[in-house]
Order: structure tokens, then sequence, then C-alpha cells
């Protein structure tokens, strides 16, 4: 590693680390910063949940121990994730990180258009309509052409 410091990509800055919760602080997360509400869920609640399902008798009472510790671990494992996208993200030389801004940001304004292009012949008249349609876009009926009976919708069980 390159001699940084453990906090050197803590997204919460110093003077506000001692006002972070206590769970937060234990875990030593350094990227991930869960609110109160969402610490006293992590552990309190988990901690509850667990006496719960002890009490109903659906697990053992070591669940009231490994639960919490099963949510802290992946809580710290959330945060270490976390991290090392931050770190490959801070890698990501600045010119990569522009080229991709201009890819996903749509492009608005407007663009000169030449009215002639040099080889191209632009006829004043409307290019023939293909054969078997009519210039304003219907369908032409050929002489040699079979109508179904009506009630039919074109299964090819429904001719005759």
């Amino acid at each position: 590693m390159t001699g940084l410091t453990r906090t050197a990509w803590s997204t919460v800055p110093r003077e506000e680390e001692r006002h972070r919760a206590l769970y937060a602080r234990a875990l030593g997360l350094r990227v991930v910063d869960p609110g109160g509400v969402l610490c006293f869920l992590f552990f309190e609640g988990v901690v509850a949940l667990a006496v719960l399902l002890a009490l109903a008798e659906l697990v053992s009472w070591w669940a009231v121990v490994v639960l919490p510790a099963a949510v802290a671990l992946m809580v710290k494992l959330n945060d270490m994730v976390a991290e090392q996208v931050v770190r490959s993200a801070a890698l990501v030389p600045e010119q990569e990180r522009d080229r991709f801004r201009r890819q996903m940001e749509p492009v608005v304004g407007r663009v000169r258009v030449p009215r002639t292009v040099p080889g191209v012949v632009v006829a004043a008249e409307p290019a023939p309509a293909p054969a078997g349609q009519r210039r304003d876009g219907t369908q032409a009926w050929r002489s040699g052409a079979t109508r179904w009976p009506a009630g039919t919708d074109g299964d090819p069980a429904d001719r005759p």
C-alpha cells in the first residue's frame, strides 16, 4: 500500500467522528455512514428480533449473540466493499471520467446541415410507390389476389 492512514479514505470528517453513533465507531466504518436510527435497528433491533425468535423457541438462545454479530459482520463487509469501489474510482484518470461523462450526458444543440451534398442528385418528383401500394399509402389489390371470407383472421387453420 502507499502508506495512507486509516482515515485517509474516510468520508466522515475527523471533527464529526465523535458525533457518529457508537455502533459505527465500534465497527470502524470508514465509507458507510449509517445514521442513528439505522444503527439502532442494526444492533438493538436485531437483538430484540433474536430474543423474540428465542422466546418463540424458533432458534436457540445462541441466536441472541450470533444474529447481531452476523449483522455487524455484513455491515463491515459492505463498508469494505464500498471502500474498494471508492479507491478504484479514484484511480480512474480524469480524462476517462470526462469521456464517460460526455458519453452519458445528452447533447443538446443545433448542427448545420449543408443543403447540397456533392455527387448527390435530389429529385423534385416523389419516388414511385412500390409495387402493390398506392401513393397515398394504402394497399392496392392485385388482380390475382385472393380474399379470405369474412370472419377469418388470417389463421391458416381457418382457411378453406
